[in-house]
């Protein structure tokens, strides 16, 4: 189901939008685009993004194709609690970089009356699901899949391959470390 419109929006609840995909799939342009459309409404909004990631900006979100809004980063997940205050709408990005408690926090949102969009890898560089993002689909009102392309075959891509050998799941940095592949593509590591 896609996010939704100024006509079926829930009225007088709140609601938890995920964007979930492989790397360079676009998620991050699609939270942006969410983000930036209550802006126009004249809705508060509070944008957050995980401590670790440190990519592109300390204090922007930042798409691959360097579309960037402000933000907030913190260390855990409690702390957006804390932090979100009278916002109406809340922006979460690389979801699957925070701790598991990150799901009663949208929860707990949500049940205040906010909006809050979260966008996250599904999957990690073995073709594993990507935790907190498999428990956050479950809870959401609006789920989004975006798909990137196969540089191998040009297919729809939703899977990402790792092309270094590094072993630990998070790599944080390396865009050059990873490539968008299709089901058919995709080579999940030996070990």
């Amino acid at each position: 189901m896609t996010a939704p419109t100024a006509h079926d929006s829930p009225q007088k609840t709140g609601w938890i939008e995920v964007i979930a995909g492989c790397m360079f799939s676009g998620k991050t342009e699609e939270l942006i685009r969410r983000i930036r459309r209550a802006q126009i409404a004249r809705q508060k909004v509070a944008i957050f993004k995980p401590g670790i990631d440190d990519r592109y900006s300390a204090d922007h979100i930042v798409s691959h194709s360097e579309a960037r809004l402000l933000s907030v980063r913190v260390e855990s997940s409690a702390d957006i609690l804390r932090l979100a205050g009278d916002a109406q709408v809340v922006g979460i990005d690389e979801g699957q970089f925070f701790d598991m408690g990150i799901v009663e926090v949208v929860e707990e949102l949500a049940d205040r009356g906010k909006r809050v969009i979260i966008a996250g890898l599904d999957q990690d560089y073995r073709g594993k699901p990507f935790e907190p993002i498999p428990q956050l689909l479950a809870v959401a009102e609006y789920i989004t899949k975006t798909l990137a392309i196969c540089v191998v075959c040009g297919n729809p891509a939703d899977r990402t391959q790792r092309t270094t050998e590094a072993s630990e799941r998070v790599l944080v940095g390396a865009k050059d470390s990873y490539e968008a592949r299709c089901r058919r593509c995709f080579q999940p590591p030996k070990t």
